[in-house]
């Protein structure tokens, strides 16, 4: 905020200076008398403030200020208003959207490794288990990237989400109801993809947990056979030195 109002403070400074500027050249070049100057003066003011009071956000010119009302000049800021914020919420769409994606794609990676090691198990040798374990490992701490910039990109999605229904709102409010209807129709096809792209992340979760309880199985099937071939090693053994 103190960024802000010494921003507008350094414009409204610059706009005075210009004021001066021309007016002082206007004066020695030109010399009016009387109530000429005092026209021109209250002119020159009366269009440096229009462009002050706009502070760039309407980008009107000096005659058509002149001619808009304050409900005119309202509707077309509820425009760009609704215009940003729709910019916005499609930034941060493609960005959830395209996160997702990654997400998706590295949830199914790690199924795949997981399920080739959990099928060759009984035929790795050591060195050959501790590499695939290494590159699971390294998938699994992507994964676990990829679900936080998923959180954080759908934070910034939500807010976006609520910018847009409060410029929405705005829009209508001043009269701008052609903005407030596309602003509109812009939430709900945003809401559409992203819920299409979280159908795919949920059923990626699905199918991860799907492969860990296979996982678990398989494992305890592994030790139960290891065990039992070494029970079956050892029966001999015993035998013979009973005799």
């Amino acid at each position: 905020m103190w960024r802000t109002d010494m921003a507008a403070l350094r414009r409204w400074a610059a706009y005075l200076s210009f004021v001066r500027r021309s007016a002082r050249l206007q004066f020695s070049s030109c010399k009016p008398a009387g109530h000429k100057a005092v026209r021109w003066t209250n002119l020159l003011y009366t269009g440096v403030t229009s462009l002050a009071v706009g502070g760039g956000l309407c980008a009107v010119p000096f005659k058509q200020a002149e001619n808009l009302s304050h409900d005119a000049l309202i509707r077309r800021a509820a425009s760009l208003a609704t215009d940003s914020s729709s910019t916005f919420l499609s930034q941060t769409t493609l960005a959830v959207i395209d996160a997702i994606t990654e997400y998706s794609k590295a949830v199914h990676t790690l199924i795949a490794l997981q399920k080739r090691y959990l099928a060759s198990l009984d035929k790795l040798t050591p060195a050959e288990e501790d590499s695939i374990w290494q590159v699971i490992i390294g998938k699994r701490v992507e994964v676990s990237d990829r679900q936080e910039e998923c959180k954080r990109f759908e934070l910034t999605w939500f807010n976006a989400v609520k910018l847009c229904e409060v410029a929405a709102e705005a829009a209508y409010v001043s009269g701008a109801e052609h903005a407030c209807i596309t602003i509109r129709t812009n939430i709900q096809v945003a809401q559409s993809q992203v819920e299409q792209a979280q159908k795919l992340s949920l059923d990626a979760d699905k199918k991860l947990a799907e492969t860990k309880v296979m996982e678990v199985e398989r494992m305890a099937q592994y030790a139960a056979s290891s065990q039992g071939t070494n029970d079956e090693e050892e029966v001999p053994e015993a035998y013979l030195r009973e005799d």
